[in-house]
């Protein structure tokens, strides 16, 4: 969904969003509730009460950009936290949208070297 985008940052706001709303009362809680700004490289990441649907608020140079998705089999795994908002890499972004959570233990290190084994 986002991989052509240029946002260098992606907010997740967590809790349920009212899916009603559209750019400006995304843009005024992003503003407003967060204190964040919605001018910059940044995509912000809402979620409805029901968890098979996201928004995506994204500026560009030009002006906003507003994303739908909604899943026909599945949900979210949405963090259930109100009144937070969390950054995310890129890889827990695509966690996400697969479907995992975005808090997953951390992956198996690779090892540098060759290790022998008798």
């Amino acid at each position: 969904m986002l991989k052509d985008m240029s946002a260098e940052n992606i907010y997740i706001v967590c809790g349920h969003t009212d899916m009603r709303k559209s750019i400006d009362g995304l843009a005024a809680i992003v503003q407003q509730q967060y204190k964040l700004d919605l001018f910059s490289s940044s995509a912000f990441l809402f979620c409805g009460r029901r968890r098979d649907r996201l928004k995506v608020l994204l500026w560009e140079a030009d002006g906003f950009l507003l994303l739908y998705k909604r899943l026909e089999d599945g949900k979210f795994n949405w963090p259930k936290s109100e009144q937070e908002v969390r950054s995310l890499t890129r890889e827990q972004y695509i966690w996400l949208m697969q479907g995992l959570s975005i808090d997953q233990p951390k992956a198996i290190k690779k090892i540098e070297g060759r290790v022998d084994i008798c």
